[in-house]
C-alpha cells in the first residue's frame, strides 16, 4: 500500500456526530431569536471543521454586533463542551469505522485531525479506547493546514503518500492544499455543498481498505 499516513477528521468521519454539534450550536443562539440561531446552523453546516472558538467569534460579531473577549469565548466554549461531550462518547461510529481504524493502523500511520478542541478530542478518544490506533491527535485552536503541515514536518510524508479522509470543506481544503489523496464521507449534512465537486465518496468506511487501493 502506497499510502503511508492517513488523516481522519472526526465527527462525521469516525462518530456519526454532526448533528450533534449543529444542535448545540442551535441552543446556545436561540436565545437570540430564531433569525439568528437559524444562520448561526447554517454557517456552521456550509463551515464544518472550523474550530468552535472563530465559530463563536464571527457569529457574536456578524448576527449580535458584539465582540467577544477570550474569557467569553472560552465561557461559551465550556457551555458548548458541556451539551455535546458525553453526547459524542455515546454516539454510534461511522458504520465500518472502527473495524477499518482497527485494521489500517497495522498497515500505516494514523492520525485525527479535527476542529475539537485538543483536550477534548484527548478525552473523547481516550474514553472510546482508541487513541492506540493513532500516531497523532490533533485539534484546534490550530486549523487543519497547520496540523497537517506538522504532521509532514514531523515524519517527512510525501504529499502523495497521504490521505484525509473528512466531511467537511475544511477537509477538503487541507488536503488539495497539500495535494494530497482525499475521501469524502458523504452524509445529508454535506451532501448538497459536495455535489459538483469530483472527488471520491463513500456512505460508510466498510470499504475503506478497497477504497484506498483503487487511489
Amino acid at each position: 500500500m502506497r499510502i503511508k499516513a492517513i488523516l481522519y477528521d472526526f465527527d462525521g468521519v469516525i462518530k456519526e456526530s454532526t448533528e450533534i454539534k449543529t444542535i448545540a450550536f442551535e441552543k446556545l443562539y436561540a436565545p437570540y431569536g430564531t433569525d439568528v440561531a437559524e444562520k448561526v446552523v447554517q454557517h456552521h453546516i456550509s463551515h464544518g471543521g472550523i474550530s468552535r472558538f472563530e465559530k463563536f467569534k464571527l457569529y457574536h460579531k456578524n448576527y449580535l454586533g458584539i465582540d467577544l473577549n477570550e474569557e467569553q469565548i472560552n465561557e461559551l466554549a465550556d457551555q458548548f463542551s458541556a451539551i455535546v461531550l458525553d453526547q459524542v462518547i455515546q454516539s454510534n461510529y461511522v458504520k465500518g469505522a472502527l473495524e477499518s481504524i482497527q485494521r489500517l493502523s497495522e498497515k500505516c500511520d494514523q492520525f485525527i485531525v479535527t476542529g475539537t478542541p485538543q483536550n477534548e478530542i484527548e478525552l473523547i478518544t481516550n474514553s472510546l479506547n482508541i487513541s492506540q490506533y493513532f500516531k497523532g491527535i490533533l485539534g484546534s485552536p490550530k486549523d487543519k493546514i497547520t496540523l497537517s503541515q506538522e504532521i509532514l514536518d514531523q515524519y517527512g510524508y510525501q504529499s502523495n503518500e497521504v490521505l484525509f479522509i473528512g466531511d467537511a470543506s475544511t477537509d477538503y481544503k487541507a488536503a488539495i492544499h497539500f495535494s494530497f489523496y482525499f475521501i469524502l464521507r458523504e452524509h445529508d449534512e454535506n451532501e448538497k455543498q459536495f455535489q459538483d465537486i469530483s472527488v471520491i465518496k463513500t456512505k460508510d468506511l466498510t470499504n475503506l481498505e478497497q477504497l484506498i487501493q483503487n487511489l
